[in-house]
């Protein structure tokens, strides 16, 4: 390792100790704890607290390594082999103990028991993990994936299947899919939604998620606050049913809060939103689709001034780290429900969806997003247009035009039919609910319509 790479302290995958603790189980924990994650160095000849390089006394060093060998294969199970190797920084001896990422998971120390000795690490520390994170951990070491293994007590009602069925392929038709076969039940079964029986088929987590029979905790929190922290609520929703809704109402929430700019170009109109909502359809999927369904929190959409944040329950899947996932290379936690979402064109390319998300936030001059990998969950934020005076000058005349067209929509539609409906007006203006809202408001100060009646079952009248 280069000398900066000490320097810049410790780590999720490097570790300082100023010389090997007489007790074994202050490094050991760290040992399973890397080898129950993405791997990592324990580098011994340095001062964690201050890091400042003092060295291993020459004479003991290969004793030392002997001696760390021997306690590894000794004190964890299953069997880890470390590499230890000699290193020298500024003329000072180090013992470097390399860990490699595991695939016999989970690791632990034999004398704590699996329930209580196995350790992941997060950020720079390595801490017990709990019952959630061992059998997770236990899914991964025997190459299995969490939504294909039999979902207990959920039944396969045909009526489910049926609709389940009749959705992917309409999904699959917007794609000019037609040549394709329709989707069915074998099909499903291939995706591993649904597993072979011998009287009928049998229900997956996949099929639970996709059909949304059974998690309850399953679901996309939406909110909108007002500002740029979470004091006070303007709106808030919550989805639940199928994956492939969840992702379409959370969508559609976020477009209803952030603004459209309307350009007229000589008999052209151009709409374009604040942000590129393909990044905003790409962060909403990412969360849905590789979440962690074994944490029982929900996903968090939230809306603020200045930014949209996604938080997903779960990391990274290990294995993975985030500048690999930035760089395309792709582990799917969900298989079953990523393959799915693979033939209804919600992921179009595995693995380089975090990729997409920064070139369209460049493509739009955006502040760069912000991938944050937290203890149990996952966030990323997109910021919002941050407005220049000059650009917010030709924002306004844009928006005024695109306003006064509106508006002028609004009143035809009135006179056709008084009691024509915030989202029928959207449709017709080809705009959100909230600026149908605006203009409704503007229209009734400006003394030109009025409202007639209660706001459910009232009417609208032109003035």
């Amino acid at each position: 390792m280069a000398i900066s790479d000490y320097m810049s302290g410790e780590s999720k995958s490097l570790e300082f100790k100023v010389a090997v603790p007489s007790k074994a189980e202050n490094y050991i924990k760290t040992v399973v704890a890397f080898a129950n994650g993405n791997g990592g160095k324990i580098v011994v000849g340095i001062d964690d607290k201050t890091k400042k390089i003092v060295g291993v006394d020459d004479e003991k060093v290969f004793q030392i390594m002997d001696a760390v060998a021997n306690t590894v294969s000794d004190m964890v199970e299953p069997q880890i082999v470390p590499n230890i190797m000699l290193e020298t920084v500024n003329g000072k001896s180090l013992v470097v103990i390399e860990i490699e990422a595991g695939e016999n998971r989970p690791y632990y120390i034999k004398a704590e028991g699996r329930d209580r000795g196995t350790y992941i690490r997060v950020g720079a520390t390595s801490r017990p993990a709990d019952s959630m994170q061992i059998k997770e951990l236990e899914i991964e070491g025997k190459n299995l994936s969490w939504d294909k293994l039999r979902c207990v007590g959920c039944s396969v009602d045909a009526a489910a299947v049926e609709k389940l069925c009749a959705d992917i392929n309409k999904y699959r038709e917007k794609l000019a899919h037609g040549n394709e076969s329709k989707v069915g039940v074998k099909q499903l079964m291939s995706w591993d939604v649904l597993l072979a029986d011998e009287k009928s088929p049998v229900a997956t987590n996949a099929f639970a998620l996709l059909t949304g029979e059974k998690f309850d905790y399953a679901k996309v929190q939406c909110a909108r606050f007002k500002g740029k922290d979470r004091s006070v609520f303007i709106d808030r929703k919550e989805y639940v049913g199928p994956l492939y809704e969840q992702v379409e109402n959370a969508y559609r929430f976020v477009l209803n809060y952030i603004e459209m700019n309307t350009e007229i170009k000589g008999l052209v109109r151009e709409d374009k939103y604040e942000v590129p909502v393909s990044a905003v359809r790409e962060m909403i999927i990412n969360a849905v689709c590789h979440r962690n369904y074994m944490n029982d929190s929900a996903i968090q959409v939230s809306v603020f001034d200045d930014r949209i944040e996604v938080t997903s329950p779960g990391t990274i899947c290990r294995g993975l780290t985030l500048k690999d996932a930035l760089e395309g290379y792709s582990k799917t936690r969900n298989k079953a429900i990523a393959k799915v979402f693979h033939h209804m064109g919600l992921i179009e390319e595995w693995g380089t969806g975090l990729g997409r998300i920064l070139r369209q936030a460049e493509s739009y001059h955006l502040k760069a997003p912000e991938f944050t990998e937290m203890d149990t969950a996952f966030r990323v934020n997109l910021y919002r247009t941050p407005a220049s005076k000059s650009s917010e000058k030709g924002s306004v005349k844009s928006s005024e035009k695109g306003s006064v067209k509106s508006s002028e929509k609004i009143i035809d539609a009135i006179r056709q039919n008084p009691s024509v409906t915030i989202e029928e007006l959207a449709k017709i203006t080809q705009t959100t609910t909230r600026s149908v809202e605006k203009n409704l408001k503007k229209l009734k100060d400006q003394n030109r319509i009025a409202r007639i009646g209660a706001a459910n079952g009232g009417k609208w009248a032109v003035k």
